[in-house]
């Protein structure tokens, strides 16, 4: 399965700024062949990021800006999936604590009471369900500052808000899960693209109750515990305005989505 990616950024600084991107496909992808273009241009000046590896083949790109416009376009043709990426012990046990968008200890009495009895696969399709049958996607309805107890209660949010609960519900029943942003061939509305991960059978396996795009067409971007570790762009000691975001995503060949069969990233 061929994928193309494409993100295109369209920022004002008005204050000189450090941006940091998180919108480069994983570097598993580059190790399997991926090719990618990155074109950055602030105050009509050809500029160079700096590239930064961190967690799980996340790659942060660092830009000095200046004051004034900032484009940013980037390209990405993945053209293989890949064997599921090796388990460290230390991700296992990180992946069950309680962080910032993800209070699995506040929820803990819910998810042991909805979800008592079920393992492995039948406990991920189980979550999925519970979360996308209880929550609405209404773009907007979600501030940047809410986590999983909040989304619950309003009982409606977008693809982070989904990923969150998921995440949350899980750890509190003792399962590693984390949050995963993505390019999403088949999703609609396009845009980046937020899911949960949880450690079951031996793997790391896709939970997206939002049902919004094929698991299995997904292209990893970055990992962490939540939405604090995976933004597609952070601004530092400066001011800068988003004035535009577009993506696309698109694959040769669409797969269908079995839900109740485990499918890892790749």
């Amino acid at each position: 399965m061929q994928r193309t990616v494409t993100s295109h950024l369209e920022l004002d600084v008005t204050s000189p700024a450090t941006l940091v991107l998180e919108i480069a496909v994983a570097q598993e992808h580059l190790d399997a062949g991926a090719t990618e273009s990155l074109v950055l241009t602030a105050a009509g000046r050809a500029v160079e990021a700096r590239e930064l590896a961190a967690s799980h083949g996340t790659r942060l790109h660092v830009i000095d800006a200046p004051v004034g416009p900032v484009s940013i376009d980037y390209r990405a043709t993945v053209a293989t999936r890949l064997d599921p990426p090796p388990v460290d012990e230390l991700d296992l046990l990180t992946y069950l604590r309680p962080s910032r968008y993800c209070e699995s200890d506040s929820l803990a009495p819910t998810a042991h009471s909805e979800f008592v009895g079920l393992r492995g696969a039948e406990l991920l399709t189980a979550v999925g369900s519970w979360v996308g049958t209880r929550l609405s996607y209404v773009s907007g309805a979600s501030l940047p500052t809410d986590g999983a107890v909040r989304t619950l209660l309003a009982r409606q949010g977008v693809c982070r808000d989904y990923a969150h609960l998921a995440v949350a519900l899980l750890r509190a029943l003792d399962v590693p899960a984390r949050l995963a942003a993505v390019y999403a061939p088949g999703l609609t509305p396009m845009d980046f693209h937020a899911v949960a991960e949880a450690y079951v059978d031996g793997r790391w396996c896709v939970v997206d109750a939002t049902t919004l795009a094929p698991r299995s067409s997904l292209v990893r971007i970055s990992t962490g515990q939540d939405a604090s570790s995976t933004a597609f762009l952070s601004v530092h000691h400066g001011r800068a305005a988003l004035l535009s975001v577009s993506v696309s995503a698109v694959a040769d060949v669409l797969p269908d989505d079995d839900l109740d069969t485990l499918v890892s990233l790749g």
